[in-house]
């Protein structure tokens, strides 16, 4: 797909971050939206912004959507077609993250990022490849992440469902080439993009004082590796498109963890472990207290 002239894009997560980036590159180029996030509020924005600086007379309609709820999924993805007449790209980019201690997660917390990182991806995937097969020239965008390729501790949720995407969008490459539909999968892996996950994140109560001094302290510390702007990440993307990648790295910090963990599979865990250890909070010396007068 060398043009997005004319073609029609789903978009979840298109309230902020990436894919508000995403709606708002692929507007300019004259592509059809469809835009869909749980953030009614952040929609409206996204739409604002492709009406007050999109120049090419497109058509955008937006949906008020949870990815985890399948059927919901499926009601777009027809509605979608519905009112376009056609699908042509699916970017399955909606996201959330999870800090927690494997021992220490809840059960419900994992199955909410499990939800939407992995199953969101499955609902996006499964309920518009018929529409993009049926456009005769279509895309598959799933987002993982570069902790799809290189783990670390404390998000073992989040390191799991970005793993299962990229495991899911590489098998379904493979199986599109097989049967020469038209139809094309690309995976992302962004590195630290400046988007709203770090502030709807879910950080749990046990990583204070294992690999964190506070909360508060620990998303500012996060925001700090965000290096890349959402624009820059689209671009990126879009580009992997048209050359028909089968993998996007986004950023000099994704590239580089790519690197280590093809140089160093498995050792680079150890090195790992000796970073958070150097950059752990500190056990306190306990200070104990005496009535015993000073001795000259």
């Amino acid at each position: 797909m060398k043009s997005f002239n004319g073609r029609v894009a789903a978009i979840t997560g298109a309230a902020s971050g990436m894919g508000r980036a995403l709606a708002l590159a692929l507007a300019r180029e004259g592509c059809h939206l469809a835009l869909a996030d749980k953030n009614s509020q952040g929609l409206e924005q996204t739409l604002t912004l492709i009406r007050t600086s999109t120049l090419s007379p497109v058509t955008v309609t937006t949906q008020v959507l949870d990815v985890s709820d399948r059927q919901a999924m499926e009601a777009w993805a027809a509605r979608c077609a519905a009112e376009h007449g056609q699908v042509n790209l699916v970017f399955n980019n909606a996201g959330v993250a999870l800090s927690s201690t494997v021992e220490g997660v809840d059960y419900a917390d994992l199955e909410w990022i499990v939800g939407i990182n992995f199953w969101g991806v499955v609902h996006g995937t499964k309920a518009f490849l018929p529409y993009l097969k049926a456009s005769g020239d279509g895309h598959v965008v799933n987002t993982s992440s570069v902790f799809g390729l290189f783990a670390q501790p404390g998000m073992s949720g989040y390191n799991a469902t970005k793993f299962a995407v990229r495991g899911f969008t590489e098998a379904l490459r493979q199986e599109l080439d097989l049967q020469r539909c038209g139809v094309s999968a690309t995976c992302v892996h962004p590195g630290g993009i400046r988007t709203d996950i770090c502030r709807s994140s879910r950080i749990d109560a046990n990583m204070t004082g294992f690999l964190i001094h506070s909360e508060q302290q620990a998303r500012a510390d996060f925001e700090k590796l965000f290096i890349t702007d959402a624009d820059q990440a689209a671009k990126v993307i879009l580009q992997g498109v048209r050359k028909n990648k089968r993998r996007v790295l986004i950023g000099r910090d994704a590239y580089f963890l790519d690197l280590l963990a093809r140089c160093l599979p498995s050792a680079y865990q150890a090195l790992v472990v000796f970073a958070s250890r150097r950059m752990a909070p500190k056990p306190r010396t306990p200070v104990f207290e005496t009535n015993d007068e000073p001795r000259l």
